[in-house]
């Protein structure tokens, strides 16, 4: 297809099926019983009235907080096992009090399909791997049964509500039922994906003490077995406060001494026993990636989980019953804690345990393809790599099931939106999502009834008041500014672990802007009420006095065929100059040759800005990343600038060591 001109979008949903969704329906009923504005279910042809409609429900649902939350809650029909005092009791942040006085159970909602009789025995997970051809199901009846007998279990070790419970699981069903059978009992999950080493594991779980640990004998990923056996029994020696093992043997192998059997634990036939916790009551911690220091240990509640996800799902992602949803996830990613909130709202689950790129990089398109997704998610990564490994998954596969594409993890440039409506589907409706960790939900994303245009997400969450701010606190529409909240959601933090004053989270967030979130992205929103991210605020360009974002380069410059992978990073120097050197990983058979450079530079300087120009650029044999998969940019700054690697990064959290030894190496030779 050909790019449509810049105020014309790329796609816009069906008008019939906008009127149709579930977020139209919302806000119809809301209407009528808390005082939404109104939205006539008629269909919408016309773009500016869909925006302006959703511009006038966004600021509805920021403004009277109380009176939206409400309306999701009874919507939903969250089962109160105690009425709540008040909505939010207290908007200050941090330290915002949702639902005081209120009770309920995180897991008795993600159950609640399998009460249908006539949806008990539909598929509730299916499950994927390398080695399977067909996908393996999990009822919904028997999801209830594997949750009952296994909550049943964690309460005869003596797991008591607030026991941290770990995992070291991959993305697959057993994952599913454990963290649901920890919540059922009121115990605190965590998880860590089988690839993160012993000290990666350790750095999170040493944490929070944790009282059973579930853990894989290995994993397969790209066509191979990988045993981690030696590295269990390590993390059984260093987590003294563990009473159990659960030994899941994904390979196979024996349960060792003293560990208990998986499948032992989930042979009873048992009715799931939910207990009524607080609505601030742990549900589960998650971990920032930890690249400058031990990572931060966020605890998130059952309650503020359960209403924001469930906002999500149904209302921007569109998700239902009928849907099944995909999402390319490891459990050391909060995506996977997201991907379960697809049972919240009754849908079918995909789990996939293995590589995207096995045996080829079109493996998660098949993926899909073979499973009836009609969401899928993904990165911004696999799809620039998919663009470039020449797929055409759209002519090559039956994706006719698929009707929205969901993309995180980086900003997708504008090639990697043209390449999905080219070479996946002309008519999809393509999410585009940022959120975080933080909140383990998108601050913004996708919306069923607005259109898509290049480069840009389609608009803020409902509840979420996203704006873009300057350093002097001033909103700013159409210029880069800090991605600020200015208002509190039930999902952010109750806290870190660890943390009994609240200093760190405290300045993790709220140090720049009093009382306001201040997230760490570059974004501007537009005057049609979209926004565009612009990459990590905290490790931001700054030549001249204008700041830049990196990703705006790396869309520039990881077009070029003969560039895999891109870093580009500021370092201010003792002498007041400012160095901002481009680091490359080649394509295999590429060569940084005269013209290559050239290239690079002409296209930074005619699509961007003189500025953006690289002084040097440098070809590296790989660049570093999270366990999680993102490229790490506020390090490489610290050792480019001649901070050791030993205080610059927390090597645990870090894919590959030697990639960083090389910028350590290059910070010193500039010093010397």
């Amino acid at each position: 297809m050909s790019t449509p001109p810049a105020d014309r979008p790329l796609w816009r949903p069906d008008p019939a099926r906008a009127a149709a969704s579930r977020l139209v329906a919302f806000q119809a009923w809301a209407a009528e019983h808390h005082g939404a504005p109104a939205a006539p279910l008629a269909p919408v042809a016309d773009d500016s009235e869909a925006a302006a409609r959703y511009a006038a429900l966004h600021a509805w649902s920021t403004d009277d907080l109380d009176r939206f939350w409400t309306a999701v809650t009874t919507w939903f029909d969250v089962r109160f096992r105690t009425a709540p005092d008040a909505v939010l009791a207290d908007p200050a942040m941090p330290g915002a009090r949702w639902f005081p006085g209120a009770r309920l159970n995180y897991a008795e909602h993600a159950l609640r399909a399998a009460e249908d009789p006539s949806r008990a025995g539909l598929p509730a997970v299916l499950h994927v791997d390398e080695t399977t051809d067909r996908p393996v199901t999990l009822t919904w009846a028997e999801l209830r049964r594997q949750v009952g007998s296994l909550a049943e279990a964690l309460r005869a070790q003596g797991v008591r509500p607030g026991d941290r419970v770990g995992a070291y699981l991959p993305n697959i069903p057993q994952a599913v039922v454990a963290l649901l059978a920890t919540a059922a009992v009121g115990a605190v999950w965590t998880s860590c994906a089988p690839d993160f080493g012993a000290r990666s594991v350790l750095d999170r779980l040493q944490q929070i003490e944790p009282a059973v640990l579930f853990a894989v004998d290995g994993y397969r990923y790209g066509g191979k077995e990988h045993d981690r056996t030696d590295v269990v029994a390590e993390l059984r020696r260093e987590l003294p406060t563990l009473r159990a093992v659960v030994h899941v043997p994904l390979l196979g192998s024996p349960a060792p001494e003293g560990a208990l059997g998986w499948d032992d634990l989930v042979a009873a036939d048992t009715d799931p026993v939910f207990e009524a916790v607080p609505f601030d009551h742990p549900l589960w911690v998650l971990y920032s990636s930890g690249t400058t220091g031990l990572p931060k240990a966020i605890v998130q509640s059952q309650g503020g989980i359960l209403v924001e996800h469930l906002k999500q799902a149904a209302l921007h992602l569109d998700l239902g019953p009928e849907d099944r949803f995909l999402w390319y996830t490891s459990t050391g990613w909060m995506m996977w804690n997201f991907l379960v909130a697809g049972l919240l709202v009754g849908s079918t689950i995909v789990t996939y345990d293995g590589s995207p790129g096995h045996p080829d990089t079109g493996a998660l398109w098949s993926v899909a393809a073979r499973t009836g997704a009609t969401v899928l998610g993904t990165s911004a990564a696999y799809v620039i790599a998919s663009r470039k490994a020449g797929l055409h998954p759209g002519r090559d596969l039956d994706l006719s099931a698929v009707r929205c594409i969901g993309t995180t993890g980086s900003p997708l440039p504008p090639d990697g939106f043209r390449w999905i409506y080219d070479e996946v589907k002309s008519d999809v409706w393509l999410a585009s999502v940022s959120g975080g960790t933080d909140v383990c939900s998108c601050f913004v994303g996708g919306v069923p009834t607005l259109p898509v245009h290049l480069g840009e997400i389609q608009a803020p969450c409902l509840g979420a008041a996203v704006e873009s701010w300057d350093v002097q606190g001033r909103p700013r529409v159409g210029e880069v500014g800090e991605l600020v909240v200015t208002k509190p959601l039930p999902s952010m933090p109750i806290g870190f672990w660890n943390d009994p004053d609240g200093t760190r989270y405290h300045d993790s967030y709220f140090d720049m802007y009093p009382g306001i979130w201040r997230h760490g992205d570059w974004i501007t929103t537009t005057d049609r009420g979209t926004v565009v991210i612009h990459g990590r605020s905290d490790s931001t360009l700054n030549r001249q006095g204008v700041r830049m974002g990196s990703s705006d380069i790396y869309e520039v410059v990881e077009r070029l065929p003969e560039i895999a992978e891109s870093l580009v990073i500021g370092v201010e120097e003792a002498d007041g100059g400012y160095w901002m050197p481009l680091f490359v990983v080649l394509a295999p058979g590429a060569e940084l040759d005269d013209s290559l450079r050239t290239r690079v530079r002409t296209r930074l300087r005619t699509e961007l800005s003189p500025r953006h120009v690289p002084d040097e650029i440098i070809v590296v044999d790989g660049l570093p990343h999270t366990l999680t998969g993102k490229r790490i940019e506020v390090p490489v700054k610290r050792l480019l600038s001649g901070t050791p690697l030993d205080r610059a990064v927390n090597p645990g959290s870090v894919d590959n060591l030697d990639h960083l030894r090389f910028f350590e190496r290059l910070g010193r030779e500039r010093r010397a």
